[in-house]
């Protein structure tokens, strides 16, 4: 499950995870670790080659850290692209953040989002900059791998939830 920040991609991968009765693989709970650092990527595919390995049956991975992934994601059915327009992903970023900075859930080894990074104007201190400009290159990468592997690209909300209603 790949698309921008604020598309959806874990909240569908959980109901799609959910539906198929397999686990779902959060990949930024393998690539970060605590204190917001980046985990060594070698042992983050490690993690990721053991949890694969642990889940015989399939599998549903979201994230966006395709390029980082290599081999340990071996067996990809397809790609699933969350392809909203910034009109869709701008508004839900805004509103996950909130709901996670006020909240101060834990996302993954300790990490929580922090209110005060919405006033940063750098898109890797500020999760909302981020979607905004991540949106075009992330379109440009998947649009790229829809070139060399089988993808599914979902353009709207609606268009989602009926491909999700299918499976």
């Amino acid at each position: 499950m790949v698309g921008n920040s604020g598309a959806g991609k874990s909240t569908f991968a959980r109901a799609l995870a959910d539906r198929l009765g397999i686990p779902r693989l959060e990949l930024d709970a393998f690539f970060w670790d605590a204190g917001w650092t980046k985990r060594d990527p070698d042992e983050a595919r490690r993690l990721i080659r053991d949890a694969v390995a642990d889940a015989p049956d399939g599998w549903v991975a979201d994230g966006n850290w395709t390029g980082r992934v290599g081999d340990s994601l071996d067996g990809v059915e397809a790609w699933v692209w969350l392809d909203f327009p910034r009109r869709v992903v701008i508004p839900r970023v805004v509103r996950r953040t909130l709901c996670r900075g006020i909240s101060r859930a834990e996302l993954w080894h300790g990490n929580r989002e922090d209110l005060r990074s919405l006033l940063s104007r750098d898109p890797h201190r500020n999760i909302v900059m981020w979607s905004w400009t991540a949106h075009r290159p992330t379109r440009e990468r998947y649009a790229e791998l829809a070139r060399t592997a089988p993808v599914v690209r979902l353009r709207t909300p609606r268009e989602a939830t009926r491909w999700l209603d299918a499976v």
